[in-house]
């Protein structure tokens, strides 16, 4: 490596300067104080575990997004975090030893082995709130009311909501018994929309009922009447199916009896963390630009590899995702000047200040004076702070 790439950065890593650094730190503890609000204790995970912990169960698709390290110490391999969730899990269930309803929010950076889409950062700042010890669709209205307060204080303009359910698509693949390859071609002919493939599937390997169903996945996409339709379209397809439908049909009417005006929809083929989530799946959304700005839904029997089955929801955000699209500014900090001097009257005075949220800096010898910043001058006898005339 020449001297001019020594200060290169690994792509998509990057520095935060001091006025994006700020402003992240505004966001950041606007969302801790309010998850403190809700009930949410704060969590700190260590950035790298052992990678059976990290990619065990629930967590094994983090696979090919974790980087991988040897401990010099054990010999044993490492993983550099990629996702913060499965840490959370295995603190409630190893850990804590919480029975009932625990809360928890956590914020921190995590590293990925490669980039998510269309999205340049591979090292977000990860924060987000879990839910654990609750099945009902009660703790996912919670969830998703927590979700929605965030963004509301984080200002990134109105948002949009988009809702599914996982258990939807295993529910109509047992019903038909379908072998694990058909399943699995169903599922990403589904994922890409891929209507004309669906229904060359479905004529293939099923008859003419079962086939519709996954055909209608496909279309079932728009407001909360979705459901409605979604219940003549999917007629016959068990118990299990309708306890989706009427999961989504309660979330749905609970979310817009509490967020009247809210920008909501529903999308039955959406299936995004199959592998993961077990019912009800959402992602938030800038209404003005169709920004993703948070995923989550519900994991139940998450910490059962750690020794304790927990049910579980919960959603995740990037601060520096937040940041981009925020109408937070960093805080503007006034500063004063204080002359380089040895005078304890003028230290007990800087002190002072700094204990009331004042900024003080030392006017350094042979630095010039600041534009625009208050200062500390000697004046009848005594030291006296002269704010600027300007603020």
């Amino acid at each position: 490596m020449n001297r001019a790439d020594r200060w290169v950065l690994p792509e998509g890593v990057e520095d935060l300067l001091p006025e994006q650094a700020e402003q992240v730190e505004v966001l950041r503890r606007r969302l801790v104080d309010l998850f403190q609000s809700w009930g949410y204790r704060l969590v700190i995970p260590p950035l790298v575990e052992y990678l059976e912990s990290l990619l065990t169960g629930t967590a094994e698709d983090l696979d090919l997004q974790t980087l991988k390290v040897v401990d010099q110490k054990s010999g044993r391999l490492m993983g550099i975090r990629a996702d913060m969730t499965p840490q959370v899990a295995r603190i409630d269930a190893h850990r804590m030893q919480v029975e009932g309803p625990n809360r928890l929010c956590y914020i921190g950076p995590v590293l990925l082995a490669r980039g998510r889409g269309l999205e340049p950062h591979r090292s977000p700042i990860q924060v987000g709130a879990e839910l654990f010890g609750h099945a009902g669709r009660e703790s996912d209205l919670e969830v998703l009311g927590l979700l929605l307060a965030a963004l509301e204080a984080v200002e990134v303009g109105e948002v949009a909501l988009d809702l599914g359910h996982v258990g939807l698509f295993r529910a109509l693949a047992e019903r038909a018994g379908l072998a694990p390859e058909v399943e699995a071609r169903l599922f990403d002919a589904l994922q890409r929309k891929a209507r004309s493939e669906l229904e060359q599937l479905g004529s293939a390997y099923l008859p003419r009922a079962e086939a519709a169903w996954f055909v209608a996945l496909a279309d079932l996409v728009g407001g909360p009447e979705v459901v409605d339709r979604a219940r003549a379209r999917l007629a016959g397809a068990g118990p299990r199916a309708e306890r989706a439908l009427d999961e989504l049909a309660a979330v749905s009417a609970g979310l817009l009896a509490r967020h009247p005006g809210l920008r909501l929809s529903l999308d039955l083929g959406e299936l995004r963390g199959y592998h993961y989530h077990t019912g009800l799946v959402f992602t938030a959304y800038r209404a003005a630009d169709g920004r993703t700005l948070s995923l989550g839904g519900r994991y139940d029997h998450v910490g059962e590899v750690f020794g304790r089955a927990r049910p579980a929801t919960g959603f995740s955000m990037d601060l520096r995702v937040l940041a981009d699209h925020s109408a937070v500014g960093a805080a503007v900090v006034a500063p004063i000047e204080a002359p380089w001097d040895d005078d304890p009257e003028l230290h007990r005075l800087v002190a002072e200040l700094r204990r009331q949220g004042r900024t003080v800096v030392w006017c350094l010898p042979g630095t010039p004076e600041r534009p625009g910043a208050g200062r500390i001058v000697h004046s009848a006898g005594r030291w006296q702070l002269r704010e600027n005339e300007d603020q």
